[in-house]
Formats: C-alpha cells, sequence, structure tokens
C-alpha cells in the first residue's frame, strides 16, 4: 500500500502555491505509506533556473559544498548545490546530458535521480512529514508536481527504493500496487543495455515507458504499451514536461480519484488528498476506468 497524489495547474495564478498545495495532498497521504516518500516539481526556478540544467542525486560520497566543487571541476563550468536531505540538486549554465556526466565522473556511486531543464525529484527514506520540511516543499513553486508515500514491499526500504522514479530526461513515475512480472521485463531490457539503480519493481516500470518515450511513443501510447506487457496490480501518474497521466491496471483494485476544473487537474490515491485544493467542491471528480489513459497536456 503506498499513497499517490499529483497536481497539473492550469492558472498561473498558482503557480507560486503548487508546493503548499502539493505538501497538503502528501501529508493526507502520509497513513498509506510511512517507510519514504518524495516529490517531483516541475518548474520551480529555485531548483530549475532559467537556461540552466538540473541534475538531482542520492547517495551522494560526498556533502553537497564538496561535492558541487567536484563536479565543477569535472564540468569545467560553475556547478550550484542545495542540500535537500538525502537528495542533492545540481544546477549549472550546460545541456543536462553534459552536467549528468560530470556528476557521475566526480561522484562515482551516487545515484542521479532526475535530469532535466524543469524537473526536480526529491526523496528519501522516513516519515513524509518529516521528509517535507527537509525539501522545504511548501515554498516551492511551479506549474506541476507529483508525491508518493510508500510502504515498501517489492524491495528493501532505501532510498534507492524511494519514488518518484525518474529515468528520462523531465520525466517522472509514481506506483502504488506492483507488477508480477517485472523481473522478466528487467531481464529483457538488460539485454538490450538497460541499467538498473534499485531492485524496485516501479524502476522497471519507469524505464520501459522511458525506452517508449525515446523511441517516439507519445505518453498516451506508452502507457497504453505498458498496460500490455506489464502484468499485476497497479495505478499509475506519469508525467513529462508537458504531460500528466494516470493509468491503472485492468482490474483496477488500486484506489484513485482524479479531480478536474479550469484552474487545475489533481490525482489521488484517496479524495481526502484534494480536500484543499481551490475550488474543490466545484471540480469534475471522477474515478479512473481500468485500462484507460487519462492524460492532459500543458
Amino acid at each position: 500500500m503506498c499513497g499517490i497524489a499529483g497536481l497539473h495547474l492550469r492558472d498561473a495564478a498558482l503557480q507560486p502555491h503548487l508546493g503548499a498545495l502539493l505538501q497538503t495532498m502528501l501529508c493526507q497521504a502520509a497513513e498509506r505509506g510511512t517507510d519514504a516518500a518524495g516529490v517531483g516539481l516541475y518548474g520551480d526556478p529555485g531548483l530549475n533556473p532559467a537556461g540552466q540544467a538540473t541534475v538531482c542525486t542520492i547517495e551522494s560520497p560526498l556533502v553537497a559544498t564538496e561535492a558541487a566543487a567536484a563536479v565543477e571541476r569535472a564540468l569545467g563550468q560553475p556547478v550550484r548545490s542545495r542540500a535537500s536531505g538525502q537528495t542533492t540538486v545540481f544546477t549549472a549554465a550546460v545541456a543536462a546530458d553534459l552536467l549528468e556526466a560530470a556528476v557521475r565522473a566526480a561522484l562515482p556511486g551516487a545515484v542521479v535521480t532526475s535530469r532535466g531543464a524543469n524537473l526536480s525529484v526529491l526523496k528519501g527514506t522516513g516519515h513524509p512529514d518529516e521528509l517535507a520540511t527537509t525539501f522545504r516543499l511548501a515554498d516551492a513553486t511551479g506549474y506541476q508536481g507529483v508525491a508518493h508515500t510508500r510502504m515498501a514491499t517489492e524491495s528493501a526500504v532505501t532510498s534507492t527504493g524511494s519514488h518518484p522514479y525518474s529515468v528520462g530526461p523531465d520525466q517522472c513515475m509514481v506506483h502504488n500496487g506492483s507488477f508480477s512480472n517485472h523481473a522478466t521485463i528487467r531481464r529483457e531490457l538488460k539485454a538490450e543495455g538497460v541499467e538498473f539503480d534499485s531492485e524496485n519493481d516501479t524502476e522497471v516500470g519507469a524505464r520501459f515507458v522511458a525506452q517508449q518515450l525515446a523511441g517516439g511513443a507519445d505518453v498516451e501510447k506508452a502507457l497504453r504499451l505498458l498496460c500490455e506487457r506489464f502484468d499485476g496490480f497497479y495505478t499509475l501518474l506519469v508525467a513529462t514536461e508537458n504531460s500528466f497521466a494516470v493509468v491503472r491496471d485492468a482490474i483496477a483494485c488500486k484506489p484513485a480519484v482524479v479531480a478536474e476544473t479550469d484552474q487545475w487537474v489533481a490525482m489521488a490515491s484517496e479524495y481526502r488528498y484534494l480536500t484543499g485544493l481551490p475550488g474543490v467542491e466545484n471540480a469534475r471528480i471522477f474515478e479512473p476506468e481500468p485500462e484507460v489513459v487519462y492524460a492532459w497536456e500543458r
């Protein structure tokens, strides 16, 4: 049992409040999992400055200031860092792939949890309420966010086992449930040269979706293909730089609710996560149908 929450803002006037709204949703979800938690934030200028790339890591062998100096030497360009609990955030005025390569070269053993121009993933083990404070989530701004609280089932309680999983540029997935055939698909992806950072079944789904997106599929098609290939019980929320999508398995036994207004679209494991959103009393509220992909574009 895990908790999922996500918010896609249509009204720019709400962007200064993204973090505060998402924190309320995350903390409501805490009862569904207290092993770990994480958020994926899109468009926060403090985490993703305009014209710069951002790379987030966990399990860095160095503290943030020392890590930034090491990455700067590897990159040959100024690098800024921010410590957010178990996550270290690096930004630099270069392409995301160059910054990621420098991070990997300078910090062997660190795990890259996101990369891109618009997304930062902050995650780790611990109680969601405490992690939200560590992340300074209430102060975050932006146009879109996803959140997850974890009750570990398929793998150990580690920072690498926490969600969200972001394995492609500005891509993000959170998951409630389990994929019963993830080991088989993991072997197939490894045979194709795909590398993994954890034993978590969700990472297999995220890598599969990233592979489809890299091959030219849009989010809706990628998730339809996932439904065809993956067995098990799951509710997924997948975000990219410009999209926000939800899908459930064929039985739809894992809870999910969607609410939509002219100002925002929100998804959560339970309705009570949504009660703090402005205008929710006038929202169109529905339960996603099995194996139907619901997608919204920015």
